[in-house]
Parts: structure tokens; sequence; C-alpha cells
């Protein structure tokens, strides 16, 4: 059995985990104002075209119970590396398929290596932080990851409106090269020998309890309502007549947003209870939808995605920091199944949004997802609560 590795103690992330999470977030996110264009590009309906991206959402998804008993097993940063090797190859051949089948083929590939990127990335900073200051720890690599869809929102419908869509996949495929080059500096936190005997011991410790089959819901619910619809406001944007530059530029306040409120979160965390901060979120997540779905302009979708940068950050911290904790000697684990969920859930909502997409309904479609984010508040709030209540130490008695 090799020794284990040194304990680390960190406050913050390191920065090669930072930034590989910045490029797994551009990578993810760019395709959104890109859809259309890719579209027109290869002759197909916008319909098909949203393959693109749920295909990657559900590679991205579907992989993560594997990278987190890998992680688990070998090793959070050599799983990172390996991964972002294969995101860098896959996304290289992204940018030269010349249909849409092929495209599509090679997106699921790239959904799939970086899907571990940012969730072992939270394992990592749940293995060196204490637990009193991770969520601070975590809004840094959420604000990280929310910079890179910034960027990505920002310059993906640019770069393809004013240049070629090919170069908006080119470009963080090398910047993955160059991740996986520079984490081999990062030291591995240390790991259960005991358990590894046997890798899918993890799998069957996670799915015994309860609260994390119900944190996995719920990140279900959020993939579903948040990433699952926000890749439709760029086209809604463009079904109105704007061009695809200008509509990826509509909704980098989602990225702004994020980075923004990251940092009140951090300052929050600790202050107020967990479940007032995923009450804020998740009526942010309600007022955004709502706000598009009565009208789809400009300055509407900008201020959208600005309440769900929001939402995602008081919501979206608060649930992974709750699934870091329910199953601790399974964390890596838990955390691919989390993000799995989330994955999933946004490939099937943005699957079942494109015809309503491609017949122009974005009054529906959005109204839908506002409706869907208040049990989803309720649920997520009041049973965090009652978990919070449970894992306090009781009174002995005298």
């Amino acid at each position: 059995m090799d020794a284990p590795a040194l304990p680390v103690t960190l406050a913050r992330p390191p920065l090669g985990l930072s930034v590989a999470s910045f490029v797994s977030s551009f990578d993810r996110f760019a395709v959104s104002p890109m859809l259309l264009v890719i579209a027109t590009d290869l002759g197909v309906p916008l319909s098909a075209s949203v393959a693109a991206a749920s295909g990657y959402y559900l590679a991205y998804g579907l992989t993560q119970p594997l990278w987190g008993v890998l992680s688990d097993r070998f090793g959070r940063v050599r799983v990172m590396r390996g991964a972002l090797l294969g995101a860098a190859l896959a996304g290289l051949v992204s940018a030269l398929m010349p249909g849409l089948g092929a495209l599509v083929a090679a997106r699921v590939v790239a959904g799939a290596c970086f899907g571990a990127v940012i969730p072992t990335g939270l394992t990592y900073v749940g293995d060196t932080v204490e637990p009193a200051v991770r969520q601070r720890a975590l809004t840094d690599l959420m604000g990280a990851a929310a910079l890179g869809t910034a960027v990505a929102t920002g310059l993906g419908g640019a770069v393809a409106g004013l240049v070629n869509w090919r170069v908006a996949f080119a470009v963080p495929a090398a910047c993955a090269l160059i991740c996986a080059l520079a984490l081999r500096s990062l030291p591995e936190p240390p790991r259960d020998g005991s358990a590894a005997p046997g890798m899918w011991r993890y799998v069957g410790t996670v799915l015994r309890q309860r609260w994390a089959l119900l944190v996995f819901a719920l990140a279900f619910a959020e993939g579903a309502i948040m990433l699952g619809t926000m890749p439709f406001l760029a086209t809604a944007l463009e079904h109105t007549g704007v061009a695809a530059a200008v509509a990826g530029l509509g909704i980098t306040a989602y990225g702004l947003g994020l980075w923004a409120l990251t940092k009140l979160v951090k300052r929050l965390s600790g202050r107020w209870p967990v479940p007032v901060l995923m009450a804020v979120g998740g009526t942010q997540l309600c007022a955004g939808f709502t706000l598009a779905a009565a009208h789809v302009n400009m300055a509407t979708v900008a201020v959208t995605a600005l309440l769900l940068g929001g939402g995602w950050s008081f919501l979206h911290s608060s649930l992974q920091t709750w699934a870091t904790s329910v199953v601790p000697e399974a964390r890596g684990t838990t955390i691919a199944f989390f993000a799995a969920s989330l994955f999933v859930g946004s490939a099937v909502a943005s699957w079942a949004a494109g015809p309503l997409a491609e017949d122009g309904r974005y009054a529906l479609l959005f109204g839908l997802a506002a409706a869907a984010a208040l049990p989803l508040t309720a649920v997520a709030a009041l049973t965090r609560r009652r978990y919070g209540a449970l894992q306090r130490p009781q009174p002995q008695p005298e």
C-alpha cells in the first residue's frame, strides 16, 4: 500500500485549481450563444443543434460517478490531470468536425472529460479545508468558474458571429492542456487507504444515505430549472432578431452577477443560516425567469441573467457545501453523484425544451422554470434546516 500523502490545510483553492475550473466553465457555457450560429452553418434546425449542448451536459453528468470513484481510489489530482488531457484532445477534435453528428460526438467526449474538473476540485477543497470555512473556499472556486461563465457567454457569441464558432472550442482545449501540465505540482490530499480494496464500496456507502439521496434529487431539479433553461436566453434574443454576438453579451450579466455575488455569499456564510441563503437564491431564480417569461429584450434578459447568477451563488453554493458533508468517508463519490444529478437534470430539461424554443414559445418555457423554482426552494430550505438540527450536538442528561 502506498504511503498516505501529507495532510494539506488550505484557506482557499490553489491557483491552478481555480484556473482549471475557469477553463471547464468556459467550455461548458460558450456553446449557449452559438447554437443558432452552429445550426445555420451546418444547415440543421435549432432543435437539432441543441444536441451539442444537451449531449455535453448528459455526458458531463453521467460520468460523474465514475470520476468520483476513480478520485477516491487513485487521487484527486491524478484524475483531474488525466481528464484535462482528454478534454484538450476532444476540444480540438470538436473544432474540426464537419457535420452535426460528428460534432455532437466530440462534444459528448469533451463533456465527459471536463466533467471531472470542477466536481473533483470541490472534493479537493472538501478534503483540504476545515468545515468552518469550507463554504468560503468553495465560493472562491465558484467565483473562478463564474468568471469563466461570464467570459464564455460574452465572447462565445462574439467569436461565433465575428470569427468562427470553431475557435470557441479550440481555445479552451488549448487551455486545458496547459492546466494539465500546471497541476503536476499540486499536492494530493490524504485518502483513506482502508477502503481501497473494492472501489464500488464507495458507491454503496453513498447510496445508502437518505440525506445524500435527497441532496441528489435537489441537484437534479436545480440543474433542470437553471442549467437546462438558461441556454435559451440567448436563443430567445436571437429569435427577436438580435445578432449572436450581441445576444451573448446580454447573458454575460449571469457570469458577472455570479462572480460578484459569490463574494457576498462568502461574507454572509456563517452569519446567515444556510436555509436563509437557499431561500434568497431560490427567490432570485423565480424572479429572473418570471421577468424573462413576461418579455424578452436585451434589458430584461440582462436583468434575468443577473438574477440567475445571484440565485446560483446563494442556492447552489449552499447545496454543494451540503453535499461535501453528508458522506465524508466517500466525499469524492458523493460530489460525483451530486454533479451527475445536476447535469443529467440539465440535459433532460434542455432536450425537452428544444421543441418549445424551435417554435418560439419562450414565455411558456421560462414560465415553467419560474414555477418549478418555488417548490425547489421550499424543499431545499426546509430539509436543510431539518438536517442542521439533527447534526447539532444534543444536550446530555445530567
